[in-house]
């Protein structure tokens, strides 16, 4: 009886321990499971204390968070005119003195994962060791990817509901491996259930391994280029009576696809040329912009200056860029800046009589300010005083004290045409050419013309029937009077040698 009484104590020992044991286990790997879950599509990068950043230190000890500074020094967006932006960001940071793991989610969809710097100011021994982009798209193909080889339940659009392992997907078209180690391949697919899907983010997720030699709080700032941010300038002409004054507005328009809410953010626009190694992205299609005839004048809410060989237009309170949205912001605003129509028939640029406005950008006529290149809209006021659209020309970069050329329209009433009258081959490298260039004006007043004429090779005028300027090496005007419902006909004779 003593052996037995013994070895009933050991058994019950041994299952007391057993439960005990079994007790543990799903305590024990529910810490071990815990996964980091993408934040909800918030979308933007602001101050609140929502707005985090989960931090797991290498050895999953616990977590951290990472805090925003002042609203005012948090963000900084610098967009450029090709479609790009490059944002700086600065965040108040807890680390722990060895490698940490950092999951940062609040970023662009268009972000490019090479250009990401952080910096550590405090502290420059902090490295970062590894970087890993993660972004996987909430759409069918996307997520059918990531679940080759595991549990799905597809129904079919008879109700029949199929569980199984996903071998293949292509098209409306699903192979699954059922539990009754059967084949089934489901062709008309009315809805696919994934039994877990909190490894998929909708947003891009950056996961940084960042070695610190010292545990403690400090501020790092984080720099990433992203497309799907563009600016232009778009200008206002309103131009008085008779033509000679115009009030000018500058808008920048700024349209963000990125993805992302940028809130309160320090803004700056770059205007240049500057050089990409990889193509840049199809322009956004262009939107209707309404007309700036009741703008006031307002102080210039942008400063200007030299970066480099670009210009940097700096707006000098914050402003918020809302995703999918086009914001227009005063760029600047000057009345009463002397302006000269002109009507000009330039053949090289077809054949109709051009109505141009041309100005200075000097300081002298109240610009004086670099432009940059944009789409002009000019108005006018009719004999009621009401605004009327007259036409729309696009300019390329406007350094400062040069001249400004808006082309607005073709003339109704003034009609040209240009002939060859005659050519002679005086030898193998020099010809002798005639033309005649014929205006009408069927209007019931004089109208005063600009005919540009273009050389080429070495040349020299043998004969004209009216005085011209030179302006370059290879271009000639007539500045002509065309009589009220009459012609104007000039001809001459050039000699070229090539």
């Amino acid at each position: 009886m003593g052996v037995k009484r013994r070895f009933f104590w050991f058994a019950l020992a041994f299952i007391g321990i057993l439960l005990l044991f079994l007790a543990y286990i799903p305590q024990h790997t529910g810490v071990m499971a815990q996964e980091y879950e993408p934040g909800r599509e918030g979308d933007k990068i602001n101050s609140s204390p929502d707005n985090n950043v989960e931090i797991k230190p290498a050895d999953g000890s616990g977590s951290l968070t990472l805090g925003a500074v002042a609203a005012e020094e948090n963000l900084e967006v610098t967009v450029y005119e090709q479609g790009i932006a490059l944002v700086k960001e600065r965040r108040e940071i807890n680390l722990e003195s060895g490698v940490n793991q950092v999951e940062y989610s609040d970023i662009a969809s268009g972000i490019d994962p090479a250009s990401v710097i952080i910096e550590d100011p405090e502290n420059k021994d902090t490295v970062i060791l590894e970087q890993n982009y993660e972004y996987d798209l909430a759409n069918s193909s996307g997520l059918l990817e990531k679940y080759l080889g595991r549990e799905i339940a597809v129904t079919g659009r008879d109700g029949e509901t199929y569980n199984g392992t996903l071998l293949n997907y292509e098209g409306n078209s699903i192979v699954l491996k059922t539990g009754a180690e059967r084949v089934v391949v489901i062709q008309d697919i009315s809805k696919i259930e994934l039994a877990d899907s909190s490894r998929l983010s909708a947003r891009p997720v950056l996961i940084w391994q960042i070695s610190s030699p010292v545990a403690g709080k400090r501020e790092l700032l984080i720099s990433y280029l992203t497309s799907g941010i563009s600016w232009k300038a778009d200008y206002a002409l309103i131009s008085n009576e008779n033509d000679t004054e115009a009030d000018i507005r500058g808008w920048v328009n700024i349209d963000n696809r990125a993805g992302i809410t940028y809130e309160n953010a320090s803004l700056k626009l770059v205007s240049g040329e500057i050089n990409r190694v990889s193509p840049s992205e199809q322009p956004l299609s262009e939107r209707a912009e309404e007309a700036a005839a009741d703008e006031t004048k307002s102080a210039t809410p942008f400063t200007e200056e030299n970066l480099s060989e670009y210009h940097l237009y700096i707006l000098e309170r914050p402003a918020t860029l809302k995703n999918n949205q086009e914001k227009q912001i005063s760029l600047f605003s000057v009345n009463s800046v002397p302006v000269e129509k002109e009507l000009v028939y330039d053949s090289a640029r077809g054949e109709k009589v051009r109505i141009c406005l041309t100005l200075e950008n000097s300081n002298e006529t109240g610009l004086g300010r670099p432009l940059p290149a944009g789409i002009v809209k000019v108005y006018k006021t009719d004999y009621a005083g009401e605004l009327q659209f007259l036409g729309e020309d696009r300019i390329e970069h406007i350094p400062q004290n040069e001249k400004l050329e808006i082309t607005i329209g073709s003339a109704f009433d003034l009609t040209a045409t240009r002939n060859q009258t005659d050519y002679q081959r005086i030898s193998d490298n020099v010809e002798r050419v005639s033309y005649e260039i014929e205006i009408n004006n069927s209007k019931s007043e004089v109208q005063n013309v600009t005919v540009v004429e273009h050389l080429f090779g070495e040349w020299k005028i043998l004969e004209s029937s009216d005085s011209y300027d030179k302006t370059d090496a290879f271009t000639i005007e007539f500045r002509v009077t065309v009589p009220a419902k009459g012609t104007k006909t000039i001809s001459y004779t050039v000699e070229r040698r090539f």
